[in-house]
């Protein structure tokens, strides 16, 4: 089995060590294509109008020029010598839940490879609710024996899976809850508005810290009560329900 390791935090994040273990201890083959630097919130977007590089790092290891997306593209069409069977996304640093999931980077290449027909899963680790501090060990610990597991299913076309870990000591993690993705009930996205040193303004885009109360079953609850939250994500984003009304109104 081959299997391809990319992220979005890129080729020096420290949750992609973890997931190389994890890769390694499922195959001999593994692949390593990430982006040479991060690209945390590039979403599901293609570099078209800058050319695109690569450049091998050591065995089965490179770094691309370019988006997550880039990456898997590359990987499959160009790096890799044949399809990968399983693409693996992150460790990121940091969930990925709810809203996140539209801005995600670690999402996207998992998207593009579910959309080569490649079976794909996305691995974060949650920091920030719990603890303050950053750590893989939930994801070091429990992330093998899920992936074994999701290895032996399949997930259906256009269908992914968003794992997110959250941040306790391993033994404290209190179970495996699958979910579907939530909404958060808050303002998360802050604008901070700085000076430099010309008295010129400037800004970072950034996350609020603040727990809402968010209904059970969903991924944000389930991080809430120490849970791993594994959702399945469809490619179709179709809303079904609005069909009737829609096409009812413009008849």
């Amino acid at each position: 089995m081959r299997v391809l390791v990319t992220n979005d935090d890129g080729i020096h994040g420290p949750g992609l060590a973890i997931l190389e273990t994890i890769a390694r201890s499922l195959s001999e083959d593994v692949w390593v294509v990430a982006p040479d630097e991060e690209r945390s919130g590039a979403g599901h977007s293609l570099t078209l109008s800058n050319p695109l590089r690569y450049r091998k790092l050591g065995d089965r290891r490179f770094e691309v020029s370019g988006t997550p997306t880039d990456c898997v593209v590359m990987a499959v069409r160009k790096i890799l010598p044949g399809m990968p069977d399983l693409i693996l996304s992150g460790v990121n640093r940091g969930q990925n839940i709810a809203d996140d999931v539209t801005y995600s980077g670690t999402i996207a290449a998992a998207m593009e490879g579910t959309a080569l027909g490649i079976k794909s899963i996305a691995l974060s680790q949650v920091s920030g609710i719990h603890n303050n501090g950053e750590s893989f060990a939930v994801a070091a610990a429990h992330g093998p024996a899920i992936v074994k597991k999701l290895l032996a299913m399949s997930f259906g076309p256009g269908t992914l899976v968003n794992i997110n870990f959250p941040d306790c000591r391993p033994e404290d993690v209190a179970g495996i809850e699958v979910t579907r993705q939530g909404k958060r009930d808050q303002n998360f996205l802050l604008v901070d508005e700085r000076v430099d040193a010309r008295g010129n303004a400037y800004f970072w885009l950034g996350f609020a810290r603040e727990k809402g109360n968010p209904p059970a079953g969903t991924d944000i609850a389930a991080i809430f009560n120490r849970r791993i939250s594994v959702t399945p994500l469809h490619m179709n984003l179709t809303q079904v329900d609005a069909l009737e009304s829609l096409s009812a109104a413009l008849a």
